[in-house]
């Protein structure tokens, strides 16, 4: 009798998130799967834990060093935690990322579950959208607890609001780029090894192999310019560094930083050459975020393409 007099309350409308995830149950089988158990809960702890250490040991050491030299500036200690704390979560992104991604296809295929999957009746893009976000959600989770650690700068200064926003979009497009990565080696290698080891050295030469044959050929091109006094061929090695800069996103960062303290700009900005003659430019993380946007679409579609003709 009381269940009939119980009002009837609307139900909420779900969330444009929920909406899709209903729409996507490989997405929330995966979310679903790596957030059960403690294991996830003792990763973050852990992250979370580390990630605190090396803050406190950052400012230990400036402190240290700031009564030896008998001086004391809020502002830098502030600018070395959020730089140091920034630094380590996109050098961990860079190798966690592809962890996440690179057995999620082969994966299924080692543990024969791949026609279990095929019985849901998704298509191909959604199976790829589903992996892809349950792996990179786990990677922003680990970002967004760190948040509070960055927020820390602020109480010290020398830190600006476009440098913490600039800094989460640096990460999460490389979450997301060096994601597709992996997911796109899991679809096209039979074997999880052989996509875990294709993934990281792709992986190792984007962020370290990649810098360094830059800056050595940079450098060469450079004394080559100036010896010519050439503007025209300054401004194309100008341009030509700051592209070959944007394919590393540690060096985009330590660009982005640059432009920010030295010209003020955050999007756009310009630069004077030899003759006096100023050259327009754009700021490295927005050329960051093209190139690896279109990275990430072209390699979507071929991971969709590859699982395609498994499904066949």
């Amino acid at each position: 009798m009381s269940a009939e007099l119980e009002p009837i309350l609307p139900s909420r409308p779900p969330s444009a998130l929920g909406a899709w995830l209903r729409r996507n149950p490989v997405a929330l089988k995966e979310l679903r799967g790596r957030m059960r158990g403690a294991r996830a809960f003792v990763v973050l702890t852990v992250y979370v834990t580390l990630m605190s250490l090396f803050a406190v040991l950052l400012y230990a050491i400036y402190s240290v060093q700031a009564s030896v030299s008998m001086t004391n500036t809020g502002g830098a200690v502030g600018k070395l935690i959020f730089g140091g704390v920034v630094a380590v979560e996109l050098f961990l992104v860079c190798f966690i990322a592809p962890a996440f991604t690179s057995s999620a296809i082969s994966g299924e295929r080692e543990r024969q579950t791949f026609q279990i999957l095929r019985t849901t009746l998704l298509p191909a893009r959604r199976i790829v959208a589903g992996k892809l976000m349950a792996a990179v959600a786990f990677v922003v989770l680990l970002l967004l607890v760190a948040i509070p650690l960055q927020s820390l700068a602020f109480l010290m200064g020398g830190v600006t609001m476009p440098e913490v926003l600039i800094s989460i979009e640096l990460l999460f497009v490389t979450s997301v780029g060096f994601g597709v990565v992996g997911l796109f080696f899991s679809a096209a290698t039979e074997r999880t090894l052989g996509a875990s080891v294709l993934t990281y050295v792709i992986v190792l030469v984007i962020v370290v192999a990649l810098p360094l044959a830059s800056l050595t050929f940079v450098g060469v091109i450079f004394a080559m310019i100036s010896s010519l006094n050439n503007p025209v061929m300054e401004a194309i090695a100008i341009y030509g560094f700051g592209l070959l800069g944007c394919t590393n996103p540690i060096s985009t960062a330590v660009l982005s930083e640059v432009v920010l303290l030295n010209k003020g700009q955050a999007l756009f900005f310009t630069m004077t050459l030899s003759n006096g003659t100023s050259i327009p430019l754009v700021a490295p993380w927005v050329v960051y975020t093209i190139l690896y946007g279109i990275l990430a679409l072209v390699l979507i579609r071929l991971t969709v393409r590859r699982v395609r003709r498994i499904e066949v």
